[in-house]
Order: structure tokens, then C-alpha cells, then sequence
């Protein structure tokens, strides 16, 4: 005799955070801390908890459904595949998972009073929870260098402003400086040439 029974939980990470990392090896040990082989594709067979879960994806809707046979190293010949069926929804708190678990043996009520709870839900939670702080702490580092560039360029270009501003007298000063050297050495010019000239005139009259 088998039977089914449904659980719920609320997962703080959107419903296709969800989908990808329970079909991910690496996000799947990560996740449950025991070393897991998953595939995303429908027919592939998968392992989790270090080989005591084997089974196969049955139905894969990306960021809604994950269907897989499920049994462990405690199911006997005589005991068909268990289905587990995870519908995604996603909530204001994340999203509601709610996983129905079908075709199990009797006389293993274990996973149905706190297994799920304990060996996935809760370290589910955790996971994506650290993974959401450090996305957040990310996200403020990110906005920490951004503002500091920012600042940085702005600076640069007040000082950049202030120096045009600063040259600006000092070259009008020395054109000015300019100017009056070019007249003074006009008029050294003209009063040469005028001194020559007396000079001429003077010979000119003895």
C-alpha cells in the first residue's frame, strides 16, 4: 500500500531561482549540503543526499514544475517509484512551494513528519536567504564605487574649472605685458631713428 501527502513552505528567492538550482548538481549540494547529480532535462536521471535519493525528471515547466520519481536506498524491490510533484508560486515573500509526494510506501511516514522540513525546506530557506544578503551586500558595493567615481569626476572637473579660471587673469595679464613690451620697443625704434637723423643733419651742416 502507498500513499501521498502535501507540504508547503515559503521560499525567499523567485520561483526560477528555485527551478535552476533544484536542477543544478552544484546549486542542489550547495543547497541541501549533501552532494546531489541533477540534470534539466526530462528522461535524465538524477541522485540527491549522496546516492540515498535516486530518480529520474519526469515533467520539467521552467519556474513552475518539477516533477521527478523519487526512492530511496530504503524502498525494497517490491515498492514502485515514489513521485514528487514541486509547484512554484511565487508570493510577496518569495515563493510558495508546495510539494505533493505520492506513491509512498506505508510504513515510511518519516519524510512526510519533518524530513522534507529538515533535510530540504529549512536548509532551502537559509540558502537563499544568505544568497539574497550577499546579492544585497553586492548591490551596496556596486552603488558604494559608483558614487565614489562620481564624486571623483566631479572634483576633477571643479579643479580642472578652477585652473581655467585661475590662468584666464594671468594670461590677459601677460598679453598685457606683451603689448607694452612691443610698444616700448616701438618707441626705442622711433627715437633711434630720430636720433640718426639729427645726427645726419648735424654732419650734413659743417
Amino acid at each position: 500500500m502507498q500513499y501521498a501527502y502535501t507540504l508547503t513552505t515559503t521560499i525567499p528567492a523567485s520561483a526560477q531561482e528555485i527551478y535552476e538550482a533544484w536542477l543544478d548538481s552544484l546549486a542542489h549540494t550547495a543547497m541541501t549540503g549533501s552532494e546531489a547529480v541533477m540534470s534539466d532535462k526530462v528522461g535524465d536521471e538524477v541522485e540527491a543526499w549522496d546516492g540515498y535519493i535516486t530518480g529520474r525528471n519526469l515533467e520539467l515547466v521552467p519556474g513552475e514544475r518539477i516533477v521527478q520519481s523519487w526512492r530511496t536506498t530504503q524502498f525494497t524491490d517490491e515498492h514502485e517509484d515514489s513521485i514528487i510533484t514541486v509547484t512554484l508560486e511565487e508570493t510577496e515573500d518569495g515563493t510558495l512551494l508546495t510539494l505533493v509526494h505520492s506513491n509512498v510506501p506505508k510504513e515510511q511516514i518519516s519524510y512526510e513528519r519533518g524530513a522534507w522540513q529538515k533535510h530540504y525546506f529549512e536548509p532551502m530557506q537559509e540558502y537563499f536567504a544568505k544568497d539574497k544578503r550577499a546579492g544585497a551586500d553586492r548591490k551596496a558595493k556596486v552603488k558604494a564605487k559608483t558614487k565614489s567615481k562620481t564624486k571623483s569626476k566631479t572634483k576633477s572637473k571643479t579643479k580642472r574649472a578652477a585652473a581655467r579660471t585661475r590662468s584666464k587673469p594671468a594670461a590677459k595679464k601677460a598679453k598685457a605685458g606683451s603689448k607694452k613690451k612691443s610698444k616700448r620697443a616701438v618707441a626705442k625704434t622711433k627715437s633711434r631713428k630720430k636720433a640718426k637723423r639729427k645726427s645726419a643733419k648735424s654732419r650734413g651742416r659743417k
